[in-house]
């Protein structure tokens, strides 16, 4: 009596049958191995010319951080107590005066000889030549610049000047009898003895109307009943 027949078992092949195998696997890497030589062909060289290109860049960032920025106008009435200092901010407008702003006619016309004793005045002015510099010659200067200053800001002055010092002269600043003297101080800030009732309705009522002043003389307020 036999038993069940067991089929035999798959051949697994020999080595002819793992060769082909092997044989495409190695050509399918050969292959990316060309693709990845062709993508990288010149890649050092490519990368020294990326990195000369930042360091020029870099070079560009820091001579741009570098550059002189706008200087702020300098001001007479807050100036330092230097005489070298203050000196030195008459010279330099001096010699802009001269240069420039006299060059205009009316320049030349509303500038008094007691310049120099009108503070506000010397004010306008150095304002005036720091703005010249920026539109002419600071880092921002422009055509448009320029024209601005000589359009705007350069009238503008000119019209103040010959409204609050167009009829000065020298002789107005001599102590002489009946000659009008120029205060020696600012005048004082008016209604300042108001401050508190304004902070305080400012700061959580400014919607609604204001306080109404404290210690208005009667003839302006009440007590006419």
């Amino acid at each position: 009596m036999t038993g069940p027949r067991i089929p035999p078992a798959p051949d697994s092949g020999g080595p002819g049958d793992v060769l082909p195998g092997l044989a495409r696997e190695l050509d399918l890497v050969r292959r990316r191995v060309d693709t990845l030589a062709e993508v990288t062909e010149g890649l050092p060289e490519r990368v020294e010319e990326i990195a000369g290109l930042v360091a020029k860049l870099t070079d560009a960032l820091a001579a741009v951080t570098a550059r002189r920025r706008p200087e702020p106008a300098p001001s007479w009435l807050l100036a330092p107590s230097d005489p070298d200092e203050l000196r030195a901010l008459v010279e330099e407008l001096r010699s802009w005066l001269a240069a420039v702003f006299l060059r205009y006619p009316d320049g030349a016309q509303v500038l008094p000889e007691c310049w120099l004793w009108h503070p506000d005045v010397v004010e306008e002015l150095l304002w005036l030549m720091h703005a010249w510099c920026a539109a002419y010659q600071g880092a921002h200067a422009s055509v448009g610049a320029a024209g601005d200053w000589n359009d705007r800001q350069r009238p503008g002055v000119v019209a103040r000047l010959r409204k609050s010092v167009g009829s000065c002269s020298i002789e107005r600043h001599q102590t002489r009898p009946g000659w009008s003297d120029v205060p020696c101080a600012p005048a004082e800030v008016p209604g300042l003895g108001h401050t508190a009732r304004i902070v305080d309705w400012w700061a959580v009522g400014r919607d609604q109307p204001p306080p109404e002043p404290a210690g208005v003389p009667e003839a302006f307020g009440g007590g006419l009943g």
